[in-house]
């Protein structure tokens, strides 16, 4: 028996977790009541802090050269901080979003506007793999694509499970299918997308996590965004839950990226204290905490603003 298969017995996926939903709901109303409960300056505090965890994305069919240029501008210079500032909260310094996820396609528009802008070095180039976004293509060619991702030179590999695996609660063949895609990524971050919103339970949830991350994954990813329910607070507690258990078992730190619907600055300020109160404040930095958005950069500048003229 292989060390993997060994964690995931250790996991328990045999039996079924108990998650309390009335506790699930509490919590969450807490976290929404600290948010709102936050003055100005702890706002603007976390905000900052905030754009450096997302991975900005562009995962439309329709995305032009000009598209791309414009979101690789935005991420070199997301806010003019002198307008910003009137406020002692300082910005962190670069002030950058963490990465950029786009399409194979377009992997070669943004580093190149990336190195003429001497900004390549310090946000991330991201791409997604593994039949993006449905999964269900034959895994030989799911495989390919992490290959061809590896070949452009990428710094990290955002792929997707086959669903239909856990339904089946074939978790032998999810964790061999994501081991390999893990050793076809050779030295590049894998973000495992674990597309909650068509799983059936948190259950699920859990253990589609426990496998992702004994397969080797360095991020497990709440959605592709194309589901019709996305990342949402209680799939965020069940994902932590899973985190914190897999690292007792193994002493290894997960990140987590909930992606998909977080639009708006009070949704990343409840994320971001989700993970400080279920993981700790070790997680929130961009090697261990992402937020997948495409439109969320803009709603936190303009709150932001607003509360620095305030």
């Amino acid at each position: 028996m292989g060390a993997q298969s060994k964690i995931l017995i250790m996991c328990g996926l045999n039996n079924d977790q108990n998650f309390d939903q009335v506790w699930i709901n509490n919590k969450i109303k807490e976290i929404s009541q600290q948010v709102s409960d936050m003055n100005n300056e702890q706002k603007l505090f976390w905000l900052w802090k905030a754009i450096t965890f997302i991975d900005l994305t562009a995962l439309n069919e329709n995305e032009t050269l000009e598209s791309i240029q414009n979101l690789c501008l935005k991420a070199i210079k997301p806010i003019d901080v002198g307008d910003a500032m009137k406020s002692s909260s300082s910005p962190p310094e670069p002030l950058h979003p963490a990465g950029i996820c786009i399409y194979n396609e377009r992997v070669q528009d943004v580093m190149d506007c990336l190195e003429n802008h001497d900004a390549r070095q310090y946000i991330s180039v991201v791409t997604v793999a593994g039949d993006f976004p449905s999964g269900k293509s034959l895994f030989n060619v799911r495989l390919q694509q992490v290959v061809d991702a590896v070949k452009l030179e990428v710094d990290e590999i955002d792929v997707v499970i086959d669903r239909s695996l856990v339904m089946t609660h074939d978790w032998d063949e999810l964790l061999n299918q994501l081991s390999k895609m893990k050793q076809a990524c050779e030295n590049k971050l894998m973000k495992t997308i674990l597309s909650v919103g068509d799983l059936p339970s948190l259950n699920h949830v859990y253990k589609t996590s426990m496998v992702a991350m004994a397969a080797g994954s360095n991020f497990i990813k709440t959605s592709t965004g194309k589901e019709l329910i996305n990342a949402t607070l209680p799939v965020g507690i069940v994902m932590c839950k899973a985190i914190k258990d897999y690292k007792k078992l193994t002493g290894k730190k997960v990140g987590l990226k909930p992606a998909g619907g977080i639009k708006t600055s009070v949704e990343a300020l409840e994320w971001m204290l989700l993970v400080k109160q279920e993981l700790g404040e070790e997680w929130l930095n961009k090697e261990s905490f992402r937020l997948g958005a495409s439109s969320l950069l803009d709603n936190i500048i303009k709150t932001i603003t607003e509360l620095s003229h305030n």
